[in-house]
């Protein structure tokens, strides 16, 4: 059964910068809180097999829920967090619920942006690895 999911109190604007739009925190949040509860549609095709133009938009499900090798494409605000290393949030896969939860990793003031880390493919907010844009051959703009 899957538990009620509630939109969370952020806003999409400009970054001020080449990234873009980014999401940023409509009021503050504590460290510990979830920010957002994403639902998520499951591929079970091979990541290689994946069309190049999603790969750099999806998560490593089977990773995220230590189950079986698939990906998850992510709907709602998780789709377009920017990265940042360290991230001010972390990122879990909730099996039960099908969803991916962004977890306040530090206190986030409003109006702050907020952002996952993107090279690990266990949602942890800081990583010793930062190869995510080259892997993808992506040009970083931070």
């Amino acid at each position: 059964m899957i538990n009620t999911i509630h939109a969370p109190q952020v806003y999409v604007k400009h970054t001020g910068n080449d990234k873009g739009r980014g999401v940023y925190a409509g009021r503050g949040y504590k460290k510990g809180e979830i920010v957002e509860e994403c639902p998520i549609i499951v591929l079970y095709k091979p990541f290689e097999q994946l069309d190049p133009s999603l790969q750099t938009i999806i998560f490593n499900w089977g990773s995220l829920t230590k189950t079986e090798p698939s990906n998850a494409l992510v709907l709602g605000y998780g789709a377009i967090y920017n990265h940042a290393n360290p991230a001010n949030m972390l990122y879990k896969g909730v099996l039960e619920n099908h969803s991916i939860q962004y977890i306040a990793a530090k206190d986030v003031k409003k109006d702050e942006e907020l952002t996952v880390n993107y090279n690990d493919a266990n949602g942890q907010p800081y990583c010793d690895k930062d190869t995510w844009f080259e892997f993808h051959n992506i040009k970083r703009l931070d």
